[in-house]
């Protein structure tokens, strides 16, 4: 089992920057990636980014590359998302999830097994 807590989200204007974190406990060697997902109403979830838990490679949408970074500090478990440049169209409610090894692609929300509470990111234009 493993459990997430977000926080960081709130309300920003456009072109500000919000710092996500995502504190990680439990089974953590069941691990392989940690990934961001955003969800707006009336929609499926979205691939925003992800990071290999055990050599921090990552990986991000298109829509968000360049503009967010994703990483992990192993020794306090926690995953971080940095947002900079945020735009009306980022507003969304973020999760973390969790990715145990060998589950599939990692842009398939589907393939997470353990998901965070969300925290939600507004952005003002």
């Amino acid at each position: 089992q493993v459990d997430l807590v977000e926080s960081g989200g709130g309300l920003v204007q456009a072109g500000g920057s919000l710092r996500l974190s995502c504190e990680v406990s439990g089974d953590t060697f069941n691990i392989e990636y940690m990934g961001w997902f955003r969800k707006t109403p009336g929609k499926e979830r979205q691939f925003v980014a992800a990071v290999d838990w055990t050599d921090g490679n990552t990986d991000y949408a298109t829509s968000v590359k360049g503009r967010f970074i994703i990483w992990r500090e192993n020794a306090k478990n926690t995953v971080y998302l940095q947002m900079d440049g945020l735009n009306p169209e980022d507003t969304a409610g973020y999760y973390c999830a969790a990715r145990p090894p060998g589950s599939g692609s990692i842009y398939w929300p589907h393939t997470y097994a353990y998901w965070g509470q969300g925290t939600q990111v507004t952005v003002s234009s």
